[in-house]
């Protein structure tokens, strides 16, 4: 028995290399077939404008087809469970949010999928920066004078939301500040920035492109950006730092996964040229006029900011007693 096991050891470990070599190939053969990259929503979203436009610079970089594949549904849990379920070959990836990969976890009792056991980030590509913003007509001009009508009119408090991701982000800036308000549900944020017109609401925390419209047109008063420093297109908003509220530097990002167990060279030639891709001109200005922070980062990094994210948005979830059963 002993040298059957031996035999057998010997054989595992002369087949090592093989495996490696293998590995090794289809990595500097990747891809030499359409690759298929799932969004969790219709399309013509925010997240799928942003899949096509790093998909066809990967596709002009690897002269190889790369289809975008919509799958709508349930809080983007249906794609996002189905590229869990995926062959990892590298060639079914994802173009996930925070929503999803993030903010779900913490806010459904029970998910299909797990985002550190289910995936591996490869990089983040933009980051949509929000912006606090009240009615034009609103009698106070800074988040303190905000905070301070909120807590003297309670009955009158409250904010817009339409996905749970907002919906935290408003509620940690309520522990935060101690401010009350009840959420308002709204189908898209452009809706939620008209209740904010209409005096429909108090306030929202929304991300900065549906509301740029309404800040330059002076329907609403931005009070705070959710940003480390000022933004390029608004120098004069303040941060939430620079109003008195620390550490809310939060942005809603997006970027691409692959399959848990996707060969590593792989996940590196996917990382390297996302990279290549974000900093080309034309797509780093079509980002931005979208209103997102350009990107591309490495897998590292972006792991790094996923495993922040968790931690927090449970922290907040439970703090705010926030919970979907299903």
């Amino acid at each position: 028995m002993r040298y059957g096991s031996l035999a057998l050891a010997a054989l595992v470990v002369a087949a090592l290399p093989v495996a490696a070599l293998a590995q090794d190939d289809a990595a500097r053969t990747y891809p030499n077939r359409p690759v298929h990259v799932v969004v969790g929503f219709s399309p013509g979203g925010g997240n799928d404008i942003q899949a096509r436009i790093v998909g066809q610079k990967l596709s002009d970089l690897w002269h190889q087809s790369v289809i975008i594949d919509n799958k709508p549904g349930a809080s983007a849990i249906i794609g996002t469970d189905f590229v869990a379920r995926a062959a990892p070959d590298g060639y079914t990836l994802l173009v996930g949010p925070s929503g999803p990969m993030v903010v779900n976890p913490a806010v459904y009792a029970k998910l299909p999928y797990d985002t550190r056991r289910d995936f591996v980030a490869v990089s983040e590509i933009a980051l949509s920066p929000l912006i606090l913003v009240v009615g034009a007509n609103a009698p106070f001009n800074s988040v303190k004078d905000l905070v301070a009508y909120a807590k003297a009119n309670p009955a009158k408090s409250n904010y817009g939301s339409t996905t749970p991701s907002f919906q935290l982000v408003a509620e940690l800036f309520k522990l935060k500040t101690g401010a009350p308000g009840e959420m308002v549900a709204y189908k898209g944020s452009g809706d939620t920035v008209m209740a904010v017109v209409s005096g429909e609401i108090l306030f929202a925390i929304a991300d900065a492109s549906p509301v740029t419209g309404q800040l330059d047109a002076g329907q609403v008063k931005g009070l705070a950006s959710a940003t480390a420093e000022r933004l390029p297109g608004f120098p004069k908003l303040p941060t939430m730092a620079e109003e008195g509220v620390p550490d809310f530097d939060i942005g809603l990002w997006s970027g691409f996964f692959a399959p848990k167990a996707t060969n590593p060279a792989i996940v590196k030639k996917l990382q390297d040229d996302i990279i290549r891709v974000m900093h080309i001109p034309e797509t780093a200005e079509k980002f931005r006029s979208l209103g997102l922070v350009v990107a591309g980062t490495t897998s590292d990094e972006f792991t790094q900011l996923i495993d922040a994210d968790l931690a927090r948005w449970k922290t907040v979830a439970e703090a705010a007693h926030i919970r979907i059963e299903q």
